[in-house]
């Protein structure tokens, strides 16, 4: 039996979009914040605990602020200067440039930051035709999890710390196994 639970939809919420990446861009909210997720979704981590970790060097979103709760950066580990692997919570670069990304036609057009950008909004309760395509590449990253556990002795967060980090940056919480 699935632990999914339907809670009531909410009235729609308009969010205009202007930051340095998308001007004028319009999206609804549909769903209430964190709620309501395909259940072929279950994330480990909200946006807010990925923030506070560490993921993208600390140079994902510092120009999209307004776009989302306040208490998402207080203590997100940010950089506005530069990509800076430091402030990673594995201390390293687990991400391709974002043209990488653009090249290879992941990026949808209403998320040009990427995955990450999509999961904030999707958490947010908007809902988009890209949902099953992005839903369908945060399960392929599940391959890392059985690679890390088979590699790494329970607990040792240095084993493997590109993955770790890669799992981090899809929302998954690699400190668990």
């Amino acid at each position: 039996m699935s632990s999914f639970v339907q809670v009531r939809s909410m009235k729609p919420v308009e969010v205009v979009v202007n930051d340095l990446m998308q001007q004028g861009y319009v999206y609804y909210r549909t769903e209430p914040a964190g709620r309501n997720f395909h259940p072929d979704f279950q994330p480990d981590l909200t946006p807010k605990q990925m923030l506070e970790l560490g993921v993208f060097g600390g140079k994902y979103m510092t120009d999209c602020t307004e776009e989302f709760p306040d208490d998402w950066f207080e203590n997100a580990k940010l950089c506005h200067e530069r990509h800076d692997p430091n402030l990673n919570f594995f201390g390293v670069n687990a991400s391709l440039p974002l043209y990488v990304w653009q090249q290879k036609g992941w990026i949808y057009p209403e998320d040009p930051r990427g995955w990450f950008q999509w999961y904030c909004r999707y958490y947010m309760g908007r809902r988009c035709p890209d949902d099953e395509r992005q839903i369908k590449r945060w399960k392929a990253m599940r391959r890392h999890i059985g690679q890390i556990v088979s590699n790494c002795i329970a607990g040792d967060l240095s084993c493997r710390r590109r993955q770790r980090q890669a799992l981090l940056h899809w929302a998954y919480d690699s400190r668990k196994f």
